[in-house]
């Protein structure tokens, strides 16, 4: 039996052609999948949210082992910065719609499957529309809104929700199906404040990572079409690269849970960045005073850096061994609260990181220690290589 009601019962009048045989040969040959069991793949409708680093692998494996039927969510463009684990993405492909070059890919892999694509985010107003008809969900996401999204989406809908995340050298993976077993909300009832966990854009992620974790959400999928061997539902597995070890942490529904448990009190989807604590709205209410790259470079052009103004960079310093902007002095996030007595609060501080997002926080603590004169650089080191210097790299 499937795990997936709608495709339980094997599919009798679904044939397969000769080259199809071939294909899936080394699957038929298998007692636990044979012609059945790929009946079942053939049959079932497999959505994935996310063609990054988690997406690659998933979607790859999906189009090789025969699912018939696979949607794929995103509205990102292939960037060179991707390429390192995004597997699915060619080099010539930089620019390009990441739903348009992962399905050059898998058509590549497999061309008799059907693939859909929508060029769109993830959100609360499409979620449900997008996912009703399918009948597995894979969130490849790295953000906590979608994260979230996905798993109210999944719950409202009974769909399961094959589940990872990866950082630095870390990995984690697991089954929440609301009806079944634990779901998100039950392992992580609130999000974490803004900014005290970095993203991969921000802390990294080793290139191969996400296939290890990304391969283990596609087995599982097909483990759910075919109803074969013991799902992930209940267990969170736990990978750590440099150790090379695998642990695993039972999980329990959470009684209190809001969205699956028995006084559920969610019944419809939210305002997710909001709720995470991101929302525009929420942004604006710490006051936030930003300045472009094009002011950073008038000031350097007109003698005001350093002299005038302090230009810290708050990245860490093998950031900064990559690049940095001309006049700035190094001070990392991580020790800043440390050595923010080294600053004049009488003259303009300027602050930047990578993207802008660490350099606020540098911001709100100066701000919160008195400071007034001072300035969040917006886009960081990016925006000054794409439009300042291009010959910055960037990374």
């Amino acid at each position: 039996m499937s795990f997936i009601p709608r495709i339980a019962k094997a599919f009798p009048g679904m044939s397969f052609t000769n080259d199809e045989i071939r294909r899936y040969g080394r699957h038929l040959i298998m007692p636990e999948v044979t012609l059945e069991g790929q009946q079942k793949l053939k049959a079932a409708r497999v959505i994935v949210v996310g063609t990054g680093g988690l997406g690659a692998p998933i979607l790859a494996y999906l189009a090789a082992a025969g699912v018939g039927h696979i949607g794929v969510v995103d509205f990102d463009t292939v960037d060179l910065s991707n390429l390192h684990r995004q597997i699915i993405h060619k080099t010539g492909n930089v620019g390009k719609l990441k739903t348009r070059s992962a399905v050059e890919m898998m058509q590549e892999i497999n061309p008799v499957i059907d693939i859909k694509t929508y060029d769109t985010s993830l959100r609360s107003d499409n979620a449900l529309d997008l996912l009703r008809d399918y009948d597995i969900v894979i969130d490849g996401t790295d953000n906590f809104p979608t994260r979230y999204l996905v798993n109210d989406a999944c719950a409202l809908l009974d769909k399961p929700n094959v589940y990872g995340s990866i950082f630095r050298f870390e990995g984690q993976a697991t089954v929440f199906w609301a009806s079944r077993g634990p779901c998100y909300r039950c392992l992580h009832p609130e999000p974490p404040e803004p900014g005290t966990v970095p993203s991969c854009a921000e802390g990294g992620v080793l290139g191969v990572l996400p296939g290890v974790i990304g391969t283990i959400q596609a087995t599982e999928a097909v483990k759910l079409i075919i109803g074969q061997g013991d799902p992930l539902i209940g267990r969170l597995l736990l990978f750590d690269a440099l150790k090379m070890k695998f642990r695993e942490m039972r999980l329990r529904k959470d009684p209190a849970c809001p969205l699956c448990g028995p006084k559920a009190t969610i019944k419809e989807l939210i305002d997710y960045e909001f709720f995470c604590g991101v929302a525009p709205a929420q942004k604006k209410a710490v006051h936030l005073d930003e300045i472009d790259v094009e002011e950073v470079k008038a000031a350097l052009d007109a003698g005001k850096i350093p002299s005038e103004i302090d230009l810290l960079d708050i990245r860490e310093p093998f950031e900064a061994k990559i690049a940095q902007i001309p006049g700035s002095r190094l001070i990392s996030l991580a020790e800043f609260s440390q050595r923010m007595h080294e600053l004049d609060s009488a003259r303009e501080i300027w602050l930047y990181c990578k993207d802008g997002a660490r350099s606020a926080k540098a911001w709100k603590l100066l701000h919160d220690a008195g400071f007034r004169k001072i300035k969040n650089v917006a886009g960081g080191i990016d925006a000054w290589s794409e439009d300042i210097d291009p010959n910055t790299p960037r990374y």
